[in-house]
């Protein structure tokens, strides 16, 4: 049986804008992005909004729902109560291009900024050979699928636009300590990390894992274990003596 909703939803530019009040016709099984859709067709026909595969794979159309970073493909209706009223706003972290579509540039010039995956300068294309045990810590972190939404909800750059330039966020930084984890990659990526991703700026409130829409541990299988790696090199006794006897029997 079909419903009427209540949509609220913003409408407008980064420096201008408000919420817009809309009723819109609710059938069942559907996902919010198919309101958005409906009410595109019938009542906002200019209504901007970003999305691709509508199946959670391609991570376009993120947004806010109540204030919850989330995919409006993979929000289904029937979590809410019919009587109660949605608000769907853009993601609140990145500049508004227009209504729902944020301008995300920031996360691919912070991907840019990650060094390159680096293999053994003598192993050739084609003799990349690994067990399954030696990529299983790392192979979650493939699923990611770039919607942003923790990048969205950390409130290092959400609550902090001055933080963008020294921090890169739960997403580039869960690269880095996929790349750090990888068996064949050469490069060491703790000090990197830790001086220019900004890894020392996170305090692990778990939120980017919270809102992921694949359920990666981020926090707790990325950002500690790298914490944690930074922390033995800089932190450890033995390794600050190592150090510097090293650079002593150098001089």
């Amino acid at each position: 049986m079909g419903y009427k909703a209540q949509f609220r939803v913003w409408r407008g530019a980064d420096d201008a804008g408000e919420l817009v009040d809309y009723v819109v016709e609710v059938n069942e099984g559907e996902v919010v992005l198919d309101i958005i859709h409906r009410l595109q067709a019938t009542q906002a026909p200019d209504l901007a909004v970003r999305w691709n595969c509508k199946a959670g794979k391609c991570g376009s159309c993120s947004a806010e729902i109540n204030g919850m970073p989330r995919l409006l493909c993979m929000t289904r209706m029937s979590t809410f109560a019919e009587d109660e009223v949605i608000t769907v706003t853009p993601m609140r972290t990145f500049p508004v291009i227009r209504d729902l579509v944020t301008d995300v540039s920031f996360n691919y010039t912070k991907a840019r900024e990650v060094q390159s995956f680096t293999p053994p300068a003598d192993l050739k294309p084609g003799e990349y050979r690994m067990q399954q045990v030696d990529v299983e810590r790392s192979q979650e972190f493939r699923k990611c699928i770039e919607c942003f939404l923790c990048q969205n909800t950390c409130h290092v750059i959400r609550d902090h636009e001055e933080n963008k330039e020294a921090f890169s966020g739960p997403r580039f930084l869960m690269r880095v300590a996929e790349l750090e984890m990888h068996p064949l990659d050469t490069a060491d990526r703790r000090d990197v990390a830790q001086d220019e991703h900004g890894l020392g700026m996170c305090n692990i409130t778990k939120c980017c894992t919270e809102v992921c829409p694949e359920h990666i541990k981020i926090t707790d299988n990325a950002l500690i274990p790298m914490k944690e790696r930074v922390a033995g090199r800089r932190y450890d006794p033995v390794v600050w003596l190592g150090n510097k006897l090293f650079k002593r029997n150098k001089a």
